[in-house]
Formats: C-alpha cells, structure tokens, sequence
C-alpha cells in the first residue's frame, strides 16, 4: 500500500506542515538571495522567482499550500511504503527545503522504502548543509523533522 496525500486545505496535516515549514522559512515579502545566493521570496520559494518580486502575505500563505502539495507529491512518488501523518509531514518538510529529487535520492528515501524508518529519521541530521557549511538554522530544522518523524516508533 502507497502512502496517501495528506495536505488538504483546512486538514490537521496541513496546518501542522504550514506552521513547521513556515516557522523556519520565515516569511519574507520581498524577493531575497538566501544564504547560497538563490533569489528566494516568501515562505522559502525560489522557483520563477526574480529579485524585485513582492507578495502580500496571502499570496504567501497560498503558494505556500501550494508548493507544499506539489513537495508532496514528489515525496509520495518515490516513496513505496505507507507513513503516519506525522512522519508524511516531516518528509515533506525535508523534501520543500532540500528539494523531491535530492529527497527521492537521499538515505532518508532510501532507508524509508527499505522498512527502516527510525534510521531514515535520523539519516534527516545529516542534511543540515548549504553550501557545505553547516547552519545552526538547518540544525534546528533536521533536529525538528527527525523528532517529528520518529513521533510513535
């Protein structure tokens, strides 16, 4: 059994994945470089993203939604085995800042399929790196998804 899409408008899972991802995205209304350079506008988003871009914070919290939606299809394409709400929520969280396809090829994607989820939460830790310098902000971040993930193991 596949895993099942969680992150509807108005759900539980959804709320819980806005509020972790937005709470360390920080909300930034005017387009930015991020610590790597990368024009970056919102709660995060780089895709089609031009410096000079603003956007209210209902545009915000909409692509915010969005975007979260489409990272977890992503996720969910590559992942074989079903998650609790949690776990999903922690992934997806992962997935949105490293990107699907970095997930899809991580350890963490990997030791998940292979029935390993204490391992792949804390395979998470490992991804704590921009631009191969370690962020006490992605520190915090891994250190949140991994016990989020590991919720009921």
């Amino acid at each position: 059994m596949r895993p099942r899409t969680r992150l509807q408008k108005g759900t539980a899972a959804a709320a819980l994945t806005v509020t972790l991802v937005g709470g360390f995205e920080g909300l930034r209304l005017n387009a930015y470089r991020d610590v790597v350079g990368v024009a970056t506008v919102c709660y995060g988003e780089t895709r089609g993203v031009k410096l000079g871009d603003r956007h209210s914070k209902a545009e915000c919290d909409a692509m915010l939604l969005k975007g979260l939606q489409e990272f977890e299809q992503g996720v969910l394409a590559c992942t074989a085995v079903p998650m609790p709400e949690k776990r999903q929520v922690a992934i997806v969280s992962f997935a949105y800042n490293v990107g699907t396809g970095a997930y899809c090829k991580s350890s963490v994607a990997r030791l998940l399929n292979a029935g390993q989820p204490a391992a792949a939460c804390d395979a998470l830790l490992k991804w704590n790196k921009a631009g191969g310098i370690v962020f006490p902000g992605l520190t915090r971040r891994r250190q949140a998804e991994r016990a989020l993930c590991r919720e009921g193991l």
